[in-house]
């Protein structure tokens, strides 16, 4: 076990550094989680620390009651909320939040996203929806994430007033999904600047979520790699 925390609390810390690098988000604002594989535990970062100093030491790991199990500092402001979307959605291993401009800028709003592009037929299914107004601090967050994504192909939610927080199989899935949700808020706000977005017909959003999932779905790039992971096959 220690051994997989200590792997976990590396990857986790790796992960952190795409934030910024991505511009997804300021100061010491986002964080990202990831369950300990065959435990109940996450690892997640440690509130108000800046990017520079999240090293794999500084993380924090966390029971998922949110409780700090192992950790020099207090867990995220956002740990309740990822021990809640853990407990309830089995199948997630990945948890991240950022504040990233454009996708805030539309959960401000309280609409999501439409379907109009193909890279969102893709990756998201369709829409990329709104969860409700939540406050921090407790799993209200948490609990408006999984009512809106449980049954959901949207691997993101843009909750209402706050920001995105995105799923995945895994931190890395996760982050990759925080990434693409940032790329398609701004370019459909850019487009409707321009005019009325066509929204692709449901059938085709179908057909390419299926082909993307089932045959591109797999590829082992990671953001790290210096692009997000699938990203060439959007050509």
């Amino acid at each position: 076990m220690t051994d997989e925390i200590q792997r976990t609390r590396e990857v986790v810390a790796r992960l952190h550094a795409e934030l910024p690098r991505w511009g997804l988000v300021v100061w010491t604002a986002g964080n990202v989680s990831q369950r300990v594989a065959g435990t109940d535990l996450f690892v997640i970062k440690p509130s108000g620390v800046t990017y520079d100093e999240l090293t794999p030491e500084a993380m924090v790991v966390c029971d998922l009651d949110g409780n700090l199990v192992d950790g020099t500092r207090a867990p995220s402001s956002d740990t309740a909320a990822h021990a809640y979307v853990y407990r309830h959605m089995p199948e997630v291993g990945g948890v991240v939040h950022t504040h990233s401009t454009y996708a805030t800028a539309w959960a401000a709003r309280a609409e999501p996203v439409p379907c109009v592009l193909t890279m969102m037929a893709d990756e998201f299914g369709g829409d990329i929806p709104i969860g409700p107004f939540a406050l921090i601090g407790d799993d209200s967050i948490g609990r408006g994430i999984v009512e809106t994504l449980r049954g959901s192909r949207s691997p993101a939610v843009l909750m209402r007033n706050h920001g995105p927080f995105t799923i995945g199989a895994d931190a890395k899935a996760a982050v990759k999904a925080a990434v693409m949700v940032e790329e398609v808020a701004r370019t459909v706000h850019i487009s409707r600047q321009l005019g009325e977005p066509l929204p692709i017909e449901q059938h085709h959003v179908d057909s390419l979520y299926a082909r993307y999932q089932n045959v591109y779905g797999q590829s082992d790039t990671s953001p790290g790699d210096g692009a997000p992971a699938n990203e060439e096959e959007h050509a």
